[in-house]
């Protein structure tokens, strides 16, 4: 992944100077939120193709800016790459979806497919899971930062709910309890790894492989959990 970056760098490097200026020399001027908006969809895409290891300079001409407007903007490569996160990997996870998976008006298989089918749909694209993952390769806080302060707390809720509508007791072990959360949250996301990153070409729609997974999850409960005694009659 980083001989990528470096070849990518190094084309780059090698274009034509008086274009590169004249490129620079036509940036367009716009609004200052206007800019930082637009630095960070190109970032999100510029990074998510070569990896956190690219250079901000072949950034900035992706981008059509100068290197030194890019800086303007963000001081440094870190706060760019954690405002990639903010708003690319975090803020497309919506809070209302722990608002519905908590309405027990409808059933818990409903409610998990429901939720899946949009964030599989809607978070784990293929940009968002390349990016991701080069994240986690280059050791970079992206990955075990979304997982504490959101795939967590998705966890304990799926679980809450789920054990709940079961019957059955809540784990004492806070580890068991995201552990048995991840049989599904693990499924689907690497659903989302074989389809965007292996190529994975099964003619078998995403959503009825989801389908299966919840289904499986939810029965596969009774087997790991105790009844509760408040449910036996």
């Amino acid at each position: 992944m980083k001989a990528k970056s470096d070849l990518l760098t190094s084309i780059r490097q090698k274009g034509d100077p008086a274009k590169t200026g004249q490129a620079r020399r036509a940036t367009v001027r716009m609004p200052a939120a206007e800019r930082r908006e637009q630095i960070l969809k190109k970032a999100f895409e510029f990074f998510s193709e070569y990896g956190l290891t690219a250079q901000t300079r072949a950034l900035a001409e992706a981008c059509g800016v100068s290197q030194r407007l890019l800086y303007s903007v963000f001081p440094n490569k870190s706060a760019l790459i954690n405002a990639v996160y903010e708003t690319e990997i975090a803020g497309v996870f919506k809070a209302v979806w722990f608002v519905q998976l908590r309405d027990r008006s409808k059933p818990m298989e409903q409610r998990l497919n429901e939720f899946y089918r949009e964030y599989y749909s809607a978070v784990v694209t293929r940009r968002w899971m390349r990016l991701f993952l080069y994240a986690s390769l280059a050791e970079v806080e992206i990955a075990p930062t979304y997982i504490a302060s959101i795939v967590m707390h998705l966890l304990e809720t799926l679980m809450e709910e789920a054990v709940h509508e079961a019957g059955l007791c809540m784990p004492e072990d806070h580890a068991q309890l995201q552990e048995i959360g991840w049989i599904l949250h693990g499924a689907v996301s690497h659903l989302a790894i074989r389809r965007h990153i292996y190529h994975d070409k099964t003619p078998f729609a995403a959503e009825k492989v989801i389908e299966m997974q919840v289904k499986s999850f939810l029965g596969g409960l009774k087997a790991l959990l105790p009844a509760d005694i408040k449910y036996i009659a």
